[in-house]
């Protein structure tokens, strides 16, 4: 199997998507000639002309109210929003217009759209552009949410939400663009809704998702070399939530550590911690369950405070430590 990044792979899967399907067309600021922001969309507008790659106005509002219309009329918009900070300005129109409309109207509309956006920090954008927002679309009935952590799920998970009839947020962590992975050539899905185990262990359940996938993964694997078995669960999709792998896992390991990049209060950690103990798993739990998210402070430009305020190899390591004391 050959090895493209995670950019490369949300491409393929745009790509791959609108040349099956002529009603699938992407949406956003410098998305065209540009090639996006991040670079993910190089090279579409000289496959599919500008009809089907459109630069809109700078305008959140905009993108994601005509990708609704579009949607809501027949169409597979897939909408950028540059920065996922920038999803505030679209809010009226994707909580209050995209995600109500097929329930307000009985089934009877279908809203298949999806808008990706560029979520969490370390590149040194400072507190505008470095947010990670993903708990505010969890809390909208209508919405799904989808965190991809690897090329392989970043593909076979776009698919998917661009398959779907209702409005999908799809969050791509910026850090994650030009990581590398496998990836098959042919086509493939990964369905909305399925968590993956991404490492086995009897020891400790971490739950995780996005870019701390892979520092959870490494902290895992070197404590493995001291006979510390601990089980890396990624949900992938945060709505629908695959409540059950979870609760397996947690079973089986009798203690649960959530990590992510979001601030911790309001965060989707904490909703994965009422799963567990409002379930059978609660009985299984040889320790309390230990959230990790990131400080609740605004993210700040300085390097050495940025990579701070979200959980880091150090921060993890210590916790898991904490929770089999």
């Amino acid at each position: 199997m050959r090895e493209i990044t995670y950019a490369q792979a949300i491409n393929e899967a745009m790509s791959e998507e609108m040349r099956k399907d002529e009603n699938v067309f992407l949406m956003g600021e410098d998305v065209g000639l540009y090639g996006g922001a991040f670079g993910v969309s190089v090279g579409m507008i000289q496959e599919f002309g500008e009809e089907r790659v459109r630069d809109t106005p700078i305008s959140e509002a905009v993108i994601a109210g005509a990708a609704a219309g579009a949607a809501v009329t027949g169409m597979r918009p897939v909408a950028e929003i540059m920065f996922s900070d920038f999803m505030t300005i679209s809010m009226d129109q994707l909580v209050n217009q995209a995600a109500k409309m097929r329930y307000m109207f009985g089934g009877k509309a279908k809203v298949p759209m999806v808008i990706r956006t560029p979520g969490g920090s370390g590149t040194g954008a400072a507190a505008q552009h470095s947010q990670s927002l993903e708990s505010w679309f969890c809390h909208v009935p209508g919405l799904k949410v989808v965190t991809p952590s690897t090329p392989y799920d970043a593909k076979g998970l776009l698919k998917a939400a661009i398959r779907d009839e209702n409005p999908v947020v799809f969050i791509e962590q910026k850090l994650l663009y030009r990581k590398k992975g496998f990836v098959p050539e042919e086509d493939y899905v990964v369905p909305l809704g399925k968590a993956e185990v991404k490492k086995e262990g009897s020891d400790l359940t971490v739950i995780t998702y996005g870019r701390m996938v892979p520092t959870c993964l490494e902290v895992a694997e070197d404590l493995e070399k001291d006979g510390i078995q601990v089980e890396v669960v990624d949900p992938r999709t945060l709505l629908p939530l695959d409540k059950e792998t979870l609760i397996q896992s947690v079973k089986k390991t009798g203690r649960l550590l959530v990590v992510h990049e979001a601030v911790q209060t309001g965060g989707f950690g904490g909703e994965i911690a009422a799963v567990i103990a409002d379930s059978e798993a609660f009985f299984y739990l040889d320790a309390p369950i230990k959230r990790l998210g990131g400080l609740d402070v605004p993210i700040p430009y300085c390097p050495e405070l940025e990579k701070n305020v979200v959980p880091t190899y150090e921060t993890i390591k210590r916790a898991i430590f904490e929770l089999l004391a």
